[in-house]
């Protein structure tokens, strides 16, 4: 099973990068919300995936009698969630705002220091 999670964290990564590289501040974005998900992923895998063995210890034993899966990733995974839903969503109303405020959402006219809108009316008078 840890195989095929691998792969599919490897091709979300890959989208992740892709969307980064785009021009466009939207799919940015949606390559920071593709990241924190390929992250949850990950830490989720790195705590091993069992499905049969619940993670408890019989009452007579100090220890596990076989492999269980870890649950501190979890329990950190469940904590991430709520942490990257807020930032997408802090993210998505910024993006909102810059868009009323620039009327684009290309990165490269965002980057000017002043919109061509502006200094192309500057221009005219």
């Amino acid at each position: 099973m840890e195989p095929l999670f691998a792969i599919v964290i490897g091709i979300m990564f890959a989208i992740t990068v892709f969307l980064f590289l785009s021009r466009s501040f939207v799919r940015i974005v949606l390559g920071i919300f593709m990241l924190s998900n390929a992250t949850h992923l990950l830490i989720f895998t790195a705590g091993r995936l069992t499905f049969e063995s619940p993670p408890l210890i019989p009452y007579d034993q100090s220890v596990p009698i076989e492999a269980i899966a870890n649950p501190l990733p979890q329990a950190l995974i469940l904590t991430a969630i709520v942490i990257s839903f807020a930032l997408f969503a802090f993210v998505l109303i910024l993006t909102y705002r810059a868009y009323q405020e620039l009327g684009t959402v290309d990165v490269d006219e965002m980057n000017a220091s002043e919109p061509r809108a502006a200094a192309s009316e500057e221009a005219a008078e």
